[in-house]
């Protein structure tokens, strides 16, 4: 183990933690204004991902696919949300949970039966395909920088429009007291409906980002919502700045966990026990950091509800 090791690990696990930020702030909006358990979140996330891999093959430009695939999937989103999911909003959590589970279901089948079972691929832009040396002695992919990038520069967007103009007053009304929110005036429905929109769209951009890393398939959506629900959980459920945290926070312990665990169980237990044991323990440290919050604080980080 040594500093280039570290780092590496360390930018690999701000890359992640972002992308994975991005799909829980809309998650955690969803959940907490709406209270609605939502496991459709990661349908709109796959239906993204293959919207932009789809538009980027048929114009031959990765970023003119991004701008399109967001579009696309914004447009599905918001007709679920007006069709489907807004009959659900005033039902128990278990009829949320297994009207969902069914979109979720449902959709898997609609993505194989449209683009087949084959994965697509999807390619960064050309001008990205290299590494960028940072220092002397240490090279980083630049496509994985423009993640980061990206990352930053959406969560800074998000928090100015939380934080900063009358739509994010009424999205904090309504995470922190609905009925509130609606004796004051707000459009509940609207704001529904722009809260699905808005998290349609970030989960579309952490699809077609992470395309060119991960494989576009079916049923890529139902592995990272786990993530997502421990990133809103760990963070306080309808926080954003809590997202933040929480998606950084798992980002870390997750990449650097796979890498380092292994690494030691090899120098302290050999190469069969790290190969075996290894992986299986870094998978759950993640659980056991959410299990910690949850001990200290049962509200998450960054409760909304507060």
């Amino acid at each position: 183990m040594n500093a280039i090791l570290i780092l590496e690990q360390s930018l690999n696990g701000l890359q992640f933690g972002l992308m994975l930020f991005l799909l829980a702030a809309g998650l955690t909006l969803v959940f907490g204004i709406m209270d609605m358990i939502n496991l459709a979140h990661g349908s709109l996330y796959m239906i993204g991902a293959y919207m932009v891999a789809t538009f980027s093959q048929a114009t031959g430009s990765f970023w003119l696919g991004l701008g399109l695939g967001v579009l696309a999937t914004v447009v599905v989103g918001v007709l679920l949300e007006c069709t489907i999911l807004r009959r659900l909003y005033h039902r128990d959590h278990l009829s949320q949970v297994m009207g969902t589970f069914a979109i979720l279901l449902m959709s898997n089948e609609v993505v194989r039966i449209i683009w087949g079972a084959q994965p697509l691929m999807l390619n960064p832009p050309a001008a990205l395909a290299g590494p960028v040396e940072l220092m002397s002695g240490f090279s980083y992919p630049a496509y994985r920088l423009l993640i980061i990038g990206v990352g930053l520069l959406v969560a800074l967007l998000l928090w100015l429009l939380v934080t900063r103009t009358r739509f994010g007053m009424q999205v904090r009304a309504g995470a922190a007291n609905r009925e509130m929110a609606t004796a004051m005036g707000a459009n509940v429905r609207r704001l529904f409906t722009l809260v699905f929109a808005l998290g349609a769209a970030l989960c579309a951009v952490a699809g077609g980002m992470l395309g060119p890393l991960l494989a576009v398939q079916v049923g890529m959506g139902e592995s990272i919502l786990i993530l997502a629900f421990v990133v809103i959980v760990i963070g306080g459920i309808g926080s954003i700045r809590g997202a933040l945290l929480g998606a950084l926070l798992v980002g870390v312990v997750d990449t650097a966990g796979r890498t380092l665990v292994p690494l030691l169980f090899e120098k302290t237990m050999g190469p069969d026990v790290a190969a075996n044991a290894g992986p299986a323990v870094a998978s759950i440290l993640i659980y056991v950091l959410m299990a910690a919050v949850l001990f200290y604080k049962p509200q998450g980080l960054f409760p909304a509800h507060d």
